[in-house]
């Protein structure tokens, strides 16, 4: 596809007027595209209970919620912390403790944090009332081009474009885009073609048709091009080479890192801490340790961690359990050791908070995703 020019992001001249990334040659097809992603929308959208709202406050937190999330595991979330905070007012005036519990499993908890932010902000300046258009909703903690353009298009109308993962795929395949997908101009050129593509009538549905087959139909491995209603004009699929786009970078090797961790046990009670909100995992509770080093074992590694991080002596005791996890960029292999507190009163050097807990406390506490994979062993 012939690009000559991408249009900047919040250019307002008017579409006669500006060089549009679909040419006028491919008007049929952009009017084809539509008709034919709305129609089969509306006979195949999936009933998920924010489409059955208009209300922007589930909406956006569905959007929210849905972020590196699989729609399966989304539908949970979505209905636990609907019902905790029905309205957005509830989720300003929420115990960020509470809010993370409820979130616990879903990761990336940055986006928690971000949308009780968000929240307090509609709430204490805006006396509760949403922003209508994308550029608003975009002033908000944690919202950013794809989640305002959702909201702002399903909920208010507004004419602007959307482009998760699946829409990416979706066009990439279409109009046959075979740069990769990683590079900041590839994205730039794909934005360009879903703001040429969607309608002024029915934005939403039309966004929400383009996520929705690229999750059902046009999917990462066999894509099902025999029941795609867009099959006809698909560049990749006229091709033979759907299922070699999106083209993307290949994956790097992630790190590996053993962790020690302190089940630090005095008169019946653990010691937790609680992490600095400002960094990754913020506001979780965990048990004290931190990465082997070169040369060390691991009770040396545990002894000298608790000793930087919290200022006592341990007696190192039985090993408990080792646990993998892996994160988006890394993985972990967690060793929980029984400890035995000796000297020094702990200090929170680095966390926010210091508990001691008894086993039973545990569920009232949102713990990292590794860690709840051995505390039913201290129970």
């Amino acid at each position: 596809m012939k690009v000559p020019r991408i249009t900047k992001r919040g250019e307002k001249t008017l579409a006669s007027k500006r060089c549009t990334v679909l040419t006028d040659q491919a008007d049929r097809k952009r009017a084809y595209l539509r008709r034919a992603l709305l129609a089969w929308f509306r006979h195949n959208a999936r009933d998920l209970p924010w489409r059955r709202t208009h209300d922007p406050y589930l909406i956006w937190l569905a959007e929210i919620i849905l972020q590196q999330t699989r729609m399966e595991t989304g539908l949970r979330y979505y209905e636990r912390l609907s019902k905790a905070f029905p309205t957005v007012r509830d989720l300003a005036a929420a115990d960020e403790d509470r809010l993370l519990k409820l979130w616990e499993g879903l990761g990336y908890y940055t986006r928690a944090r971000n949308l009780r932010r968000a929240a307090k902000i509609i709430v204490t300046e805006f006396g509760a009332r949403f922003p209508t258009t994308e550029s608003q909703w975009e002033q908000l903690p944690g919202v950013g081009r794809y989640t305002a353009g959702a909201v702002a298009s399903i909920v208010f109308g507004e004419r602007v474009p959307i482009l998760d993962g699946n829409a990416q795929r979706l066009l990439a395949r279409i109009f046959n885009v075979t740069k990769c997908m990683d590079e900041p101009e590839t994205k730039r050129l794909l934005w360009a073609v879903a703001e040429e593509l969607v309608p002024s009538r029915s934005p939403g549905q039309f966004n929400q048709a383009l996520m929705e087959l690229g999750s059902l139909i046009c999917t990462p491995r066999s894509p099902r091009c025999d029941v795609c209603p867009v099959r006809e004009k698909c560049e990749a699929r006229a091709l033979g080479r759907q299922s070699k786009l999106p083209v993307r970078r290949p994956k790097k090797r992630s790190p590996h890192y053993d962790i020690v961790a302190a089940a630090i046990r005095k008169n019946g009670r653990y010691l937790l801490g609680k992490r600095p909100a400002g960094g990754m995992l913020g506001g979780l509770w965990e048990f004290p340790g931190g990465k082997v080093k070169r040369g060390e074992t691991r009770e040396q590694a545990l002894v000298r961690e608790i000793e930087e991080e919290l200022g006592i002596g341990i007696v190192v005791g039985r090993h408990v359990i080792s646990v993998h996890h892996a994160y988006s960029h890394f993985a972990i292999t967690l060793h929980l050791y029984l400890c035995r507190h000796v000297s020094g009163r702990p200090k929170a050097h680095d966390h926010s908070e210091l508990k001691w807990i008894v086993p039973r406390e545990f569920r009232q506490y949102a713990f990292p995703a590794a860690d709840l994979k051995f505390l039913h062993l201290l129970r």
